[in-house]
This record gives structure tokens, C-alpha cells and sequence, in this order.
């Protein structure tokens, strides 16, 4: 039993050794980024262009990261289309009819900023996010995300009594007309977009693209995934982060599917027609833009029939009820790992417990309840064990001085003894460790649900996805670790007893920094375990 507990405790503390290399090189300080120079709009893609890049849709300049800018081309005044529905507060740029500014008006800024709404999409460097889409065609005209269209009106607004808003951009040169069609419904995060061209013998196809910068770390113990990630029936779920980007283009013909770029608690995604073959592609233009877009096959206009290009734009929270409506696999944003299978229940009981407290800090507590009672008899047997163990403390540390240099004479007697006393000097083990994956699935449910966001608990805890601005949990959370510690059999090894008194406060000092909806689950959860060990202990000790 020493030695297997021995094995157990090196394998932590190598553990947080290795999350703490990987924090390191997540949260040190980044070298500095260059500005971005500005180039003037460039004319339409050359045949050369599009024959020699998978990817020539992308315009390979320097992208623009003036909100509100004014440029001109064939007399036509470039302006920015404000749009606001019940949820989203964006702008559009009639320079390719690109969303470069988006608000999310449900959703606070921070825990500090209340009254501004959560911004997802934005043209300032440090947080450059946009979401383009475009034409090309190697024979005929066709506007790009650097072309400029003319808008009706600069400000639409969502109506009361309306369920949906419409807004058009027009473009036309050299016999192509193209009217680039947005359409927002109200209570969805969903905008629709399409083109339209009308033109005579005319071929090509439409791309969509998310652009962003490299993100400046937060300063947090948390790490969580900001980045690009390609889904469908083949590839599944694939991350492609901004190493990847850079070190080697992701190309890949897909049907149906989805792009998004994600970070903690939102996503920007392109999904467009399921049935439709799509080329999927990467590029790295600047040393500071990341780009992760998808082209349709080419469509021919004539003039009985137009050619139409339909896509969605998901930008918002990552909301799993929603994002599995839009398209499969969508859901899988919200990120749990290899343990989603056991993830999904514990957040659905989490909303449950919601619904009927109105409160997540009371249904962090009342599922961890839950989870306790559905493994009480299971971790009722590993503490039944190590009682015993407890128990037999005093004969263990006899036979340590009796037989301490002779190792295999020290090990005989000890498992003579365990059969005398019906012990199994692994039953204090396993049953921990076969609850290990719930709880490690319930830790990143309680990361992962947007949910928790600047929800307030009660008391001084007004942020259950902020660290406890007074540290009480993470030390309350240290103090049930050193109980607990009191209650588990004593190592004989003095080594490991020193181990042993400094883990409560590792732990505390880990834990200031973490989530305090994080820490209120382990406080409750240890909490249990204390009560339930203390009594199952008093039981054993009484026996004969």
C-alpha cells in the first residue's frame, strides 16, 4: 500500500510540474507585435492568382484596422452599415461587405464593466477578429472582400412586432450585378448570407473566411483554447491553432462541415450549404493576421437563371442547446475532451438545478450533492479501507523499527497482517480512482459553460468565473485538504509525511487563481467527503 500510495503522489507532483511548464510557455510574456501598414485596395484577382493559390481568394495585403473607415472607388463612398437586433449590435463595411464590429448586447463586457456589452468581433490589433466573405471568378467580374458596395441606408434596426431584418448590398461592373443579402431573426445568433449575381454566361464561386490576431494572454491559471477548428463527418473535430497556421497551410476538400474560430465562452463560425463540396484553407499574409476560410465550387449565372450562394454566420455564445439546432457537431465548441460523454449529463443536471434555483452557485452545490451521493457506496468502500488501515497505524510503525533494513521480511509481514485483518491494501485506491473521470468531467463543465460568465453566487461572491476577490474558498478549500489528511492512515514513510503537509498548501496556492465556481465544487465536494470519511472512521475504530 506505501508503495502503490508512493507511485500515486509522484505521478501528481509531476503532474502539476507539467501543467505548470505548459503555463509557462502559454502565459509568459509574448514578444511584441509590429504595427500593421497600410496598403490600398488592390483590383480583381488575376487568373495567375487564383491558378497559383488554393487560397487566392485572400487578397494578400495588409488588412485595414480602421473602425470607421472612408476610401472611395469608381465614385462610390465606402461606409459602415450599423445593424442592431434584440441580441447583436454590429457594423458592416460596404468595402466587401465585411462584419468587422460585433457586439453581443446579452452578454456583459466583464464583471467591472456591466453596462458595455461584450465585444466578439473587432478591428483593434490586439483583438483583430472579422468575418469576410467574397467572389471569385477567373473570367468575369466579381466583388471581393476588398470591392465596394453601395448600401441603402446606413442603420437598420430590428423592429419591435418584426421576427426578421434584411439588409442588402449592391454591386455591379462590367455587365455583373451582385446583391450580397444579410437576413437577422430575431433571438438567434445566426446571420444568413447571401449572394446573388445576375450576369450573363457568368462562373464562379464564393468564399468565407474569419481573420484574427494573435490574442494577448490573460492573466489567469486557466488555459483554455483560443483558435481555429474544422469539423465534418470525416474529420470529425480538428484543432488548427495559430502555430499550426503558421508552420504549414490546412487545406482539405470537405462536404458540408463547418469553420470556427473559438475562444473561452464564444465562437465565430462559417457553416454553409451541408449537401455542398467545400475547399477548406489556411493562411498566414502578415506576421499578425491568421485566416481560416472555405470556398464553394464555381456556380454559373445566365441570364434566365442567377447564381445563388447561401452560407450562415454563427457568432455568439457557445450556447450547446442553440449550436446543436444550427448544424451536427457544432455543439462541440463547447470543449469537455475525450470526457464529453460524461460531461454532457453532469451540465444537463446542471440546468436542471438552475431551473429550480434560479442561482448557479446553489446548483454548482446541489450537483456536487448528486455526484456524492451516486458514488457514496463506492467511495464508503475505499474509506472503509482506509479506516482500517488507520486503524492498524500503531502496528504498522512497530514493524517499521523491527524490520525497517530488511525490506522484503517488512513486506511479508505486512501483507501477514493484512490477511489477518481483512484488508485489501488497494481498496482505499481504486475506488477514487475510478471516480477520477467524473470529476475531472465535472471540472470542465464548470470551465467550459459559458453559463458560469460573470454569474454571482451570494455574499462576496458576485463572480463564479472570476477568483474569490478575498481568496476565503481557496483557503477554506486548503482547510478541508489538511482535515481530510488527519482522517486518511498516516504514512509510515516520514518522507512522505512531509509531502503530505505541504499538499494542502500547494493546493491553497493553485486554487487563489482559479474560477471560484471551481473552488466552491471542491470545497463542497471535499466537505462530504470529510463527513462521510469521519463517520465511517468512528465506526471502524469502534469495532473490536
Amino acid at each position: 500500500m506505501e508503495n502503490q500510495r508512493t507511485i500515486l503522489y509522484l505521478a501528481f507532483f509531476f503532474t502539476l510540474f507539467l501543467l505548470y511548464q505548459e503555463w509557462q510557455k502559454a502565459y509568459a510574456p509574448q514578444p511584441a507585435v509590429t504595427d500593421i501598414e497600410q496598403v490600398s485596395s488592390s483590383g480583381n484577382i488575376t487568373d495567375a492568382e487564383i491558378n497559383s493559390l488554393p487560397a487566392a481568394v485572400i487578397p494578400t495585403d495588409k488588412q485595414n484596422t480602421t473602425a470607421s473607415p472612408t476610401a472611395s472607388e469608381e465614385n462610390i463612398k465606402r461606409q459602415a452599415v450599423h445593424v442592431v437586433t434584440d441580441l447583436l449590435d454590429l457594423k458592416i463595411d460596404t468595402q466587401g461587405g465585411t462584419i468587422y464590429q460585433l457586439d453581443l448586447r446579452a452578454y456583459q463586457f466583464d464583471a467591472v464593466q456591466k453596462d458595455k456589452a461584450f465585444r466578439l468581433l473587432s478591428t483593434k490589433e490586439s483583438e483583430y477578429h472579422t468575418a469576410q466573405s467574397g467572389l471569385v471568378s477567373a473570367a468575369h467580374a466579381a466583388p471581393n472582400h476588398k470591392d465596394i458596395y453601395q448600401a441603402e441606408k446606413s442603420e437598420y434596426r430590428l423592429q419591435e412586432g418584426t421576427d426578421e431584418l434584411k439588409v442588402t448590398l449592391f454591386w455591379q461592373k462590367e455587365g455583373v450585378k451582385v446583391s450580397k443579402i444579410f437576413t437577422f431573426k430575431r433571438d438567434s445568433y445566426v446571420i444568413d448570407i447571401e449572394h446573388v449575381v445576375s450576369a450573363n454566361d457568368w462562373s464562379g464561386s464564393e468564399y468565407r473566411q474569419l481573420v484574427r490576431s494573435l490574442q494577448e494572454r490573460k492573466s489567469t491559471m486557466i488555459p483554455t483554447y483560443v483558435g481555429g477548428v474544422v469539423f465534418n463527418d470525416d474529420i470529425k473535430y480538428e484543432k488548427v491553432d495559430f502555430g499550426d497556421i503558421e508552420d504549414q497551410s490546412f487545406n482539405s476538400d470537405m462536404k458540408g462541415g463547418w469553420i470556427a474560430m473559438i475562444q473561452h465562452y464564444f465562437l465565430a463560425a462559417w457553416v454553409p450549404d451541408q449537401k455542398q463540396n467545400n475547399f477548406t484553407y489556411t493562411s498566414h499574409p502578415t506576421s499578425n493576421r491568421y485566416i481560416l476560410g472555405m470556398r464553394s465550387p464555381a456556380v454559373v449565372a445566365n441570364a434566365q437563371t442567377p447564381a445563388k450562394f447561401k452560407s450562415q454566420l454563427v457568432v455568439g455564445p457557445k450556447l450547446q442547446d442553440r449550436l446543436e439546432t444550427i448544424t451536427p457537431g457544432l455543439e462541440l465548441t463547447v470543449d469537455y475532451g475525450v470526457l464529453t460523454i460524461l460531461a454532457k449529463p453532469l451540465f444537463w443536471l446542471l440546468k436542471f438545478y438552475h431551473t429550480q434555483f434560479n442561482n448557479w452557485g446553489w446548483a454548482i452545490i446541489f450537483l456536487t450533492i448528486t455526484v456524492k451521493i451516486a458514488f457514496y457506496w463506492l467511495s464508503a468502500k475505499g474509506y472503509r479501507s482506509m479506516a482500517r488501515m488507520r486503524k492498524i497505524g500503531p502496528r504498522m510503525k512497530t514493524l517499521k523499527e523491527r524490520y525497517g533494513d530488511d525490506r522484503q521480511r517488512m513486506s511479508a509481514e505486512m501483507m501477514k497482517m493484512y490477511k489477518e485483518e481483512k484488508i485489501n491494501p488497494l481498496g482505499g485506491c481504486f475506488p477514487i480512482l475510478i471516480q477520477i473521470p467524473v470529476f475531472i468531467a465535472l471540472y470542465w463543465v464548470l470551465l467550459e459553460s459559458v453559463e458560469m460568465r460573470n454569474a454571482p453566487f451570494a455574499l462576496w461572491i458576485q463572480n463564479l468565473s472570476e477568483q474569490d476577490p478575498y481568496f476565503i474558498l481557496p483557503v477554506l478549500m486548503g482547510a478541508t485538504m489538511f482535515i481530510q489528511q488527519k482522517l486518511n492512515p498516516a504514512p509510515v514513510d516520514p518522507v512522505q509525511q512531509k509531502v503530505f503537509q505541504f499538499m494542502p498548501i500547494v493546493f491553497t496556492v493553485f486554487f487563489l487563481f482559479f474560477p471560484a465556481g471551481l473552488v466552491l465544487y471542491w470545497v463542497v465536494n471535499n466537505t462530504l467527503s470529510i463527513i462521510q470519511q469521519w463517520i465511517i472512521t468512528k465506526r471502524i475504530e469502534a469495532e473490536k
